[in-house]
């Protein structure tokens, strides 16, 4: 069943247009005409099965049945902490945490970043992430949209978290094994570095804040890898794979 994020509120009977990006690849892309159906969600925790009513050139609209909030989403609130990767990691990172059922997503800029930009550049670079946000919701069946956090530096991104989270950061050269640590009670802060890792500096101040330093065993992972393994591993240990 074809799946579109609508950022409205879904009533049943409701007659909405939908919008350009989605009509365009519901009829340009998908060829669906009045009279198929597809399913639209909120964000929020809300979907409906909908019907296409009318298919202009330029426009669409569908008319909704009533909404229902399906238990899809993971027991575990996990937000990742990742270092900004360059080009296509970035998207294939943020794609797989959704899919593995991340609660909040804050990019980070560190020491060792090869991501450099301007305030401009940033702006259209987290636009063009929502988007792979949304489209990873609507292929993984997922009915809210994970908060992608502005850009922010390591160090004050760790010091404006929770107290109470189990804060875990990647390091491959120390750490102790996942399966050793305690179930957690407030969710999890996932902190993975970038393409060069974590400076010194940044470790000591992950170690201030509460970080528990963490390894995947005797291999190196790519930043792209270690944060999407990482999220498997949690799911199968405490989350909606353990059951």
């Amino acid at each position: 069943m074809t799946r579109v994020h609508l950022d409205q509120t879904l009533v049943a009977h409701a007659e909405l247009e939908l919008p350009e990006p989605a009509h365009r690849h519901l009829i340009q892309v998908l060829r669906l005409r009045v009279g198929d159906t597809l399913t639209v969600f909120d964000g929020r925790g809300n979907e409906a099965p909908a019907t296409l009513i009318a298919v202009e050139k330029r426009s669409s609209r569908i008319v909704l049945a009533a909404p229902t909030q399906p238990r899809v989403e993971s027991p575990l609130h996990i937000t990742l902490l990742q270092g900004v990767s360059k080009g296509d990691r970035m998207d294939y990172t943020l794609q797989k945490a959704v899919e593995l059922g991340v609660t909040r997503i804050q990019p980070l800029t560190t020491q060792r970043s090869v991501v450099k930009l301007d305030a401009e550049r940033w702006a259209k670079k987290r636009d063009h992430w929502q988007g792979v946000i949304a489209s990873a919701c609507e292929q993984s069946g997922r009915t809210r949209l994970p908060p992608l956090l502005p850009v922010a530096a390591l160090e004050a991104a760790v010091t404006a978290l929770p107290g109470a989270a189990l804060k875990l950061a990647l390091m491959p050269d120390q750490g102790v094994a996942l399966r050793s640590l305690t179930p957690p009670a407030e969710g999890i802060v996932l902190l993975v570095g970038p393409e060069g890792g974590l400076s010194p500096a940044e470790t000591d101040a992950c170690r201030a804040a509460g970080f528990v330093a963490v390894q995947l065993g005797p291999r190196v992972l790519r930043t792209e890898t270690a944060g999407v393994a990482t999220l498997a591993a949690l799911q199968a240990l405490w989350g909606d794979w353990a059951a």
